[in-house]
């Protein structure tokens, strides 16, 4: 689990994104955008992975280290769900590559590309980009050339456990 900051116009300030990604299947099954960097904003995006997915118990969520990731209030969201928290080493680039082959792409096919006149207009270019084109319809090379969708239609295992 991340967020990011995208600059929105400069008369409303900045629109912060916070997404979930399965581990398994590449597809970002929970997240949450908001004028504010907060705890709320990562816990909403987990409460929607939760919602979707309904893990088992003992899954992993891996989070960042930022201090909305390290609150009482997303630490007793995971717990209470049944989930094990999990933070890697401060600057290991490796803990992180996941979710930045999901920010990346967004940033290049999305967000490098237009200027939103307001905040609400950006949030529905996310929602987009999320929903319909990287789950449905990008395709991912470690995912064999699937989209997150199809692989998970696939296989044998749909659907897994949100973890991130």
């Amino acid at each position: 689990m991340d967020h990011r900051h995208h600059p929105a116009p400069d008369r409303e300030g900045r629109l912060h994104c916070a997404a979930v990604l399965d581990a398994y299947s590449r597809r970002i099954v929970g997240w949450s955008i908001d004028s504010r960097q907060d705890s709320t904003l990562v816990a909403n995006a987990l409460d929607m992975a939760i919602r979707n997915r309904r893990p088992e118990p003992g899954g992993i969520v891996h989070a960042d280290h930022g201090t909305q990731f390290t609150s009482w209030v997303f630490g007793e969201k995971i717990r209470s769900a049944g989930l094990l928290p999990s933070f890697g080493t401060v600057g290991d680039g490796l803990d992180n590559a996941m979710m930045e082959s999901f920010w990346s792409p967004m940033q290049t096919e999305l967000l490098n590309r237009k200027r939103w006149k307001t905040r609400v207009e950006l949030a529905n270019a996310i929602f987009e980009y999320i929903e319909i084109f990287h789950n449905r319809q990008r395709r991912h090379s470690a995912l064999g050339y699937r989209t997150p969708t199809e692989y998970e239609l696939r296989s044998d295992n749909n659907p897994i456990p949100a973890a991130s």
